[in-house]
């Protein structure tokens, strides 16, 4: 799932977190998808213990209020990705690693994709990349290939 020449060169307990951190995120978001059609933006710690933790922000959906409603409603994701990182960045004395989990539109392959960017307290970051399509035959969602992706850290950082 990750190349060796990434994992090669961070550190062993930072390479297990951002794992930790991109499996995670991407079976969660791939649920929600595959459930809704859509997901709202959500962050995943790894605490100093060691503990995952997913941490979410309230979108201001204009009124959506249920789960029924998620595909319907409107909300501003960088509004809720930029929430989400000033959250992480407050606490991020209590984190050993960090991820923000969201939907994107990959141009080139005209589809959406979710993207885990994730990054460490030590300075190592790794994103990646999930393609997905409805496949209205099926009544179904299908998803791409994993494929890295390039990340700058936002947490750690002053």
């Amino acid at each position: 799932m990750v190349a060796e020449s990434w994992r090669d060169s961070v550190p062993e307990e930072s390479a297990l977190d951002l794992e930790t951190l991109l499996a995670t995120g991407i079976a969660s978001a791939r649920e929600q998808v595959e459930q809704n059609g859509v997901f709202i933006p959500f962050a995943l710690v790894v605490e100093t213990e060691g503990d995952l933790r997913m941490l979410a922000v309230a979108p201001d959906s204009g009124g959506a209020g249920t789960d029924d409603d998620l595909a319907d409603s409107e909300y501003n994701a960088d509004a809720i990705i930029a929430d989400l990182t000033e959250l992480l960045r407050q606490q991020r004395g209590g984190f050993r690693a960090a991820a923000v989990v969201c939907d994107i539109t990959l141009v080139e392959e005209n589809t959406d994709a979710i993207h885990v960017a994730s990054e460490h307290r030590d300075g190592s970051v790794f994103a990646a990349v999930l393609p997905y399509w409805p496949n209205a035959a099926k009544a179904q969602w299908e998803f791409g290939e994993l494929a890295a992706d390039s990340n700058l850290p936002t947490v750690w950082v002053d």
